[in-house]
């Protein structure tokens, strides 16, 4: 039976029978080297890991909200060494805060993002049967369980988990407790195992796409994961090599950024010294700025398919779109000291990185407005992952608008370290790339199960999140514009000037409790709809990319017949065509 789409479904696994053994469980869904299987690995893993950061961030809220009130129901549950009586210590606040920020951005979103979508996505969609390197695809999967267990581990050691921020900005986290030595070895771990993701899907997009799928015919969600991929593969070096530094400061002896003649508790430190601690800074932000953008862009990329699919329009600007990408990751790499003005750089190191902070915001302008003039003139569907997509427009408007004033030294020195910054960038990965996340896997969803979740649930979930984020976030700008710092454990209420702010911290505290209640849909509705869903077709979405063209789920090798591209990503609503959609992988 032929089939004008060159991709033949009547007997999906028939090509493949022949060559492909019968795998056992244990290589088949927990050493697998089969993409998909890793994405879903990472999928899940950073989902539990978003989950377990969301928990110690509500922990954090309560003594935020209510200072020196004990936790009611579990605050007797840790132990006397970090909440005497259920009333929370500074040093257990800071073990939270700084896990907090570690576990979501490092276990939580990356893995979701670029290896949970960018595993099970880029594949299909470039026609590819595997990934191009599958071995080391699977030991990137299993240094991120290392790092994770590494990093959940370090709660278990005597003085508890790293208490320096999820910065661990040095000499303070050089002289810090056991935690601190865990979270450098976890992060070696994790540092490695995107490395060798990125490697993996640099060679994947070049060498494996299919025939006829030229550069300018990508998806823009594989541009996406692409550009992540080389920030990925240039940025986390120095960070590693740092971590290393600073991990042979704490056990070795060295110096290389511990300072001469310090003084700690009234005692003299007896190191080497002639280090600087400001190299830390250097080296971590070199890395944790291009890092924003491997948060946000592949969110962008999901965003921009889920636009284009839903308004049945080809996206506005598309070439545009993926010139500013390639622009916006290039310039991530000169502009981190933007985070270092309170360090006393001089002028006009000071004016050349407020020049290219102000440039880096012109290519996200562009994409946004691109992706909000797709909407014009679309016959829109609000299905769920329509709804957190466009959602994550005006969310990460507001992130990035609210980033300008920390660009500029004069605005930065006053609000540093205050909750403005927390606010302005939990808006870009929040309600931003956890929104986008959020899209993604109600979209693809029926690519990996061959069945939808259910529309009602994930409704309710989207408009419960939606303004509990805003709750929970919105009022920081308030408080941060205050004056109140970020670093305090009773969030300022010792001190006059905080005083007019503290209820917002209630209202941002219960905010966040009521968001993890509309969480509860999402879990029953993931975990429900992979047995009960309705059942849907291999392009349920009616699609033009060609991870459509894989039946759903797809199987070992993903395609009966290699597809071949015939066009653009985004032909839809074609005038004169038969249907509003015309596949990638269909010849005319």
């Amino acid at each position: 039976m032929s089939h004008p789409t060159g991709v033949d479904h009547s007997k999906p696994h028939a090509a493949h029978e022949v060559h492909h053994e019968e795998l056992g469980f244990w290589r088949k869904y927990v050493f697998s080297t089969d993409h998909k299987v890793i994405g879903i690995q990472y999928s899940v893993t950073g989902m539990l890991f978003l989950l377990f950061g969301f928990t110690l961030m509500m922990i954090m809220r309560w003594q935020l909200a209510y200072p020196g009130v004990p936790l009611p129901l579990i605050g007797g549950l840790f132990g006397e060494a970090r909440m005497p009586g259920g009333t929370m210590l500074p040093e257990f606040y800071n073990e939270l805060g700084a896990m907090h920020g570690t576990i979501m951005v490092f276990l939580g979103v990356v893995p979701l993002a670029v290896g949970g979508f960018g595993n099970f996505v880029v594949p299909l969609q470039i026609g590819a049967p595997d990934m191009a390197f599958p071995k080391i695809n699977m030991l990137s999967y299993w240094s991120l369980v290392l790092g994770g267990l590494t990093m959940l581990g370090s709660f278990l050691v005597p003085g508890g988990a790293a208490q320096s921020g999820w910065t661990s900005y040095a000499p303070l986290s050089v002289i810090a407790g056991t935690g601190q030595t865990w979270w450098l070895v976890g992060m070696i771990f994790l540092i490695t195992s995107s490395l060798l993701g990125a490697v993996n899907f640099l060679t994947t997009t070049i060498q494996l796409r299919a025939k006829g799928l030229t550069f300018m015919r990508f998806p823009f969600f594989v541009w996406s994961q692409f550009v992540t991929s080389f920030l990925l593969l240039l940025a986390f070096p120095p960070l590693e090599a740092a971590g290393v530094m600073q991990l042979m400061d704490r056990v070795a002896g060295t110096s290389f950024f511990m300072p001469s003649g310090l003084v700690v508790s009234g005692q003299v430190l007896t190191n080497a010294g002639g280090g600087n601690a400001v190299l830390w800074q250097h080296l971590f932000w070199f890395l944790a700025h291009p890092e924003v953008y491997v948060l946000i862009l592949p969110g962008m990329g999901i965003v921009a398919e889920i636009i284009a699919n839903n308004t049945r329009k080809p996206l506005w600007g598309y070439r545009a779109m993926v010139y500013s990408l390639v622009f916006l990751g290039f310039m991530s790499f000169i502009v981190w000291a933007h985070h270092m003005f309170m360090t006393g750089m001089g002028t006009a190191m000071a004016a050349f990185f407020q020049t290219t902070t102000m440039i880096i915001s012109i290519p996200s302008v562009v994409i946004l407005t691109s992706l909000l003039l797709s909407l014009w003139g679309g016959s829109i569907r609000f299905n769920t992952p329509m709804l957190f997509a466009t959602a994550f427009l005006p969310m990460f408007g507001i992130g990035g608008l609210t980033g300008l004033p920390l660009g500029l030294n004069i605005s930065d020195i006053p609000l540093h370290d205050t909750y403005y910054v927390i606010a302005h960038f939990h808006y870009v990965v929040a309600p931003g790339t956890i929104f986008a996340l959020m899209a993604g896997i109600y979209y693809w969803y029926p690519k990996a199960t061959g069945r939808r979740m259910n529309e009602t649930l994930g409704k309710i979930h989207f408009a419960g999140t939606l303004v509990c984020m805003n709750v929970v976030f919105m009022p920081m700008f308030i408080v941060g514009l205050a004056g109140v710092s970020r670093r305090l454990f009773d969030a300022g209420s010792g001190y006059d000037f905080a005083q007019g702010t503290m209820h917002w911290n209630v209202v941002s505290s219960w905010g966040a409790w009521i968001m993890a209640l509309f969480q509860i849909p999402f879990i029953f509705n993931f975990f429900y709809s992979i047995w009960n869903g309705e059942k849907v077709g291999d392009n349920p979405w009616d699609a033009t990319t060609i991870e459509w063209a894989a039946p759903s789920p797809p199987p070992h090798g993903n395609f009966a017949v290699a597809p071949q591209a015939y066009r653009g990503p985004y032909e839809y609503s074609v005038p004169g065509a038969a249907k509003d959609f015309t596949p990638q992988h269909e010849a005319s």
